[in-house]
């Protein structure tokens, strides 16, 4: 028989030993908590029998729907310009490639943090000639501390769940083996709220005096979840 040197690496148990039992628990954690911002996304659009027409008509109402966010100052976290286009619509009928018009886009994405704020915004966007407004999309930041909250919510629970066990068997916990995060994040972290898309394509811009009254929007709840694996030893139970 061979004798193993000192430096065999002996196996580990996965399961314990008589005098170490082991115990493997999971812990959960289930929040819902207020969102910390929302967002939505702005879509401007132009049409003109031209290219230049069209080009020069977006630019104008792109600048219009950008003056007016920055309005809000504060309100407004992030404001970032998406995907630009100007397009030719050929005609359906006759010889050769005729255009009929040029149809430009550009998308906005804009965050804000003051829900107050944000109904106003979106009805004053709304109202602007040719442009569409989505959303919100409510979610917390990367860094909430809602997430923390929930993996610690998950790291109690599975030491106490490991102490009922040791309960029940007439002992007590004497160690932490291993400790596995095995994820906790926002369940959706954009979703799109139900009925919350607002739309306008109107060619005419409304006068001060007709302005919509602000919309009333209602924050959805985020939902956050986070889960541990845990594996303890305690003392030997006398069975």
């Amino acid at each position: 028989m061979t004798t193993p040197s000192p430096e065999t690496p002996h196996p580990a148990v996965r399961y314990g030993t008589p005098d170490a039992p082991r115990i493997a628990v999971r812990g959960e954690a289930r929040l819902e908590v207020d969102p910390e911002i929302a967002r939505i996304g702005i879509t401007v659009a132009s049409r003109g029998k031209d290219r230049r027409a069209a080009l020069d008509d977006l630019t104008r109402r792109n600048a219009t729907a950008l003056d007016l966010i920055k309005t809000y100052g504060d309100a407004v976290e992030r404001l970032e310009t998406g995907a630009f286009s100007i397009t030719p619509e050929l005609k359906e009928h006759g010889r050769g490639e005729r255009i009929h018009a040029h149809h430009g886009r550009v998308h906005i994405t804009a965050e804000l943090t003051d829900f107050t704020a944000l109904g106003e915004l979106t009805t004053r966007l709304a109202d602007l000639d040719l442009t569409r407004v989505d959303g919100p999309w409510w979610a917390l930041r990367p860094e909430s501390p809602a997430y923390r909250k929930a993996r610690q919510q998950a790291v109690k629970e599975a030491v106490q769940r490991a102490r009922e066990y040791a309960d029940a068997l007439g002992t007590t916990l004497a160690a932490l083996v291993e400790l596995a995060d095995i994820g906790a994040e926002d369940a959706q972290p954009y979703p799109p709220a139900p009925g919350a898309r607002m739309r306008s394509m109107a060619y005419g811009a409304a006068a001060p005096e007709d302005t919509a009254a602000a919309l009333d929007l209602e924050p959805q709840r985020q939902r956050v979840y986070a889960a541990v694996n845990a594996r303890f030893t305690m003392a030997p139970p006398q069975l």
